[in-house]
């Protein structure tokens, strides 16, 4: 089973950047995918980013898109998302998470978060204006 460890998270100002950490242990599979979701208070889940972890291909959702950056270090199991431009709207508990992906796979796909079986606990991203 993998787990997932986020850290990173914290208090910045508008426009100001941050860098989410997700720290995975457990059996990495080559055909893993890794995702970021958030969850504000009062909203649905979001999707943010996923990456595959063979061959590093990336999704990002429309709002994050030019700001966002999700990377991966294959060597140390970890997945990171550089948060610029950061504003009130991006204020959320931020959420890793991870699933085996098909070579087929979309960004509908990557983007609904009932296909993902391993999640992180969460890190607090709170943007003041």
């Amino acid at each position: 089973q993998v787990r997932l460890v986020e850290s990173g998270g914290g208090l910045v100002q508008a426009g100001e950047s941050l860098r989410l950490s997700c720290a995975a242990s457990g059996p990495i599979h080559r055909s893993y995918a890794m995702a970021w979701f958030r969850l504000a208070p009062g909203k649905e889940r979001e999707f943010v980013a996923a990456i595959r972890w063979s061959g590093g291909a990336t999704y990002y959702a429309n709002s994050v898109k030019g700001r966002f950056t999700i990377s991966r270090d294959n060597a140390e199991n970890t997945v990171y998302l550089q948060m610029n431009s950061l504003n009130a709207e991006d204020t959320a508990v931020y959420y890793c998470a991870a699933r085996l992906a098909a070579p087929r796979d979309s960004l509908v796909v990557f983007a609904n978060y009932k296909t993902y079986t391993e999640w992180g606990q969460g890190t607090q991203v709170t943007v003041s204006s």
